[in-house]
């Protein structure tokens, strides 16, 4: 059927494909945004082109969206794809740029099928491994285009003293190479301090973002961090920050309160720590004191952490399920924990801001389900939007036994796949 006669509505659990970019609009119907509003959205042109009350809009290639709820979709600011998926990998792990690249790929594609269409992912410079893992991510970052968009954290080891210089000239060439974030560990530096001046100044000079690990153990360390970052455009972030969950209320209060004077952002990881900053483990708080951060005025978004490395052998790379997490310990009500892995993390990740209004960006994530709450408990059967396209979709089908007291109770229930509700 051409494109120019109405077509009919496919479900998000169906066949019907998305049109290329830049080949007319897409209509997304009848779907329900956060304040309960059930629209039609059009997209065209990588954009939010009109929206409406559902009937509206024009006909044409369309989606029918009734049932799900309409989203920003949520970005990654906290990822590790060059090491992720190898937890069961025996012997040491494998960084040609073949395998970094494969790995950092399926993960990528994991990511997106969650619903994260951006992802800022940390990549290991230096030492033996060198630039081989930051290529392949650059390769992955490549041959992904289109579909989601990766960024490249170039953390190197050690920045100060003799065996740091090794460490700053492979730091440099990171940058040259695609590198679009310095990152690193200050902590496990000689010289944390020089390590963090050592970022700061080479980010200022590229124009770079700044992306720090740090577990926040001691106070006067961040406080010292936080005086040198204030003001760097175009912005700084650290997290995990887990310790200051365990330092006593005042303490972490004012290390709050220093972060949001200087700007910078925290980047908590709910789904666990990745090892990097040398967090807590066996029974220790990982994730950031939320709640109190943002009464001290501190800007925090959520990432994903380790997906099943080493860290985190059982990590998801769910952006929803990092929500829904915040939300569950009662860090956060269940709308301010999905801004937290949408609004918020693109804004650290220095993305566009998205709304479900005409003229923003069409990047777009629809849930099954009737309110954010029930989205993040859960939000299995999903819809990807990137640059206007459909670029994943994840159907969830649950089935029950034909059991009497669901029908005289006037349950709900889905029907076996292709028959009669009845």
């Amino acid at each position: 059927m051409p494109d120019s006669q109405p077509q009919p509505a496919r479900s998000p659990d169906g066949d019907a494909a998305a049109p290329p970019p830049g080949e007319g609009a897409l209509v997304l119907c009848g779907a329900r945004l956060a304040d309960g509003r059930v629209v039609d959205v059009r997209l065209s042109g990588g954009r939010i082109e009109a929206v409406g009350t559902a009937g509206s809009l024009a006909p044409g290639p369309r989606v029918d969206l009734n049932g799900y709820v309409l989203l920003p979709a949520p970005a990654d600011p906290h990822a590790h794809l060059d090491t992720a998926l190898t937890a069961d990998v025996d012997g040491p792990v494998p960084h040609g740029v073949e395998d970094v690249q494969r790995r950092t790929t399926e993960a990528a594609l994991l990511q997106l099928g969650h619903g994260a269409t951006a992802v800022r992912t940390h990549v290991r410079v230096g030492d033996v491994a060198g630039l081989r893992a930051l290529e392949g991510v650059l390769a992955a970052r490549r041959s992904l285009r289109g579909l989601t968009e990766l960024s490249a954290v170039a953390v190197p080891r050690l920045l100060t003293g003799a065996a740091g210089a090794d460490g700053l000239a492979m730091l440099r060439d990171a940058v040259g190479m695609g590198a679009t974030v310095i990152g690193g560990c200050p902590d496990l530096d000689p010289d944390p301090t020089g390590y963090a001046e050592t970022v700061l100044a080479l980010a200022a000079e590229h124009g770079c973002a700044v992306d720090l690990h740090t577990d926040g153990a001691e106070p006067a360390r961040l406080a010292r961090l936080a005086a040198m970052a204030g003001g760097l455009r175009p912005g700084v972030a650290v997290g995990p920050c887990g310790a200051l969950a365990r330092l006593p209320r005042d303490q972490a209060a004012r290390a709050g309160q220093q972060l949001a004077a200087a700007g910078v952002t925290v980047v908590c990881l709910p789904q666990g720590d990745c090892g990097v900053s040398g967090g807590a483990r066996g029974g220790g708080a990982w994730c950031a004191p939320v709640r109190l951060l943002r009464a001290a005025g501190v800007r925090v978004a959520a990432g994903s952490g380790a997906l099943r490395d080493a860290a985190n052998p059982v990590g998801r790379g769910d952006p929803l399920e990092a929500a829904y997490l915040l939300a569950s310990h009662g860090e956060l009500a269940p709308e301010q924990a999905y801004e937290a892995v949408s609004g918020r993390a693109r804004a650290v990740m220095g993305l566009p801001e998205v709304r479900v209004e005409a003229g923003f960006p069409a990047e777009l994530l629809a849930v099954r389900g009737h309110a954010v709450a029930g989205v993040l408990s859960l939000g299995y059967s999903r819809l990807v939007v990137h640059h206007a396209r459909v670029v994943a979709r994840t159907s969830a089908v649950r089935e029950y036994g034909d059991v009497q007291a669901t029908v005289a109770l006037d349950l709900p229930r889905q029907s076996p796949r292709g028959g009669d509700p009845s």
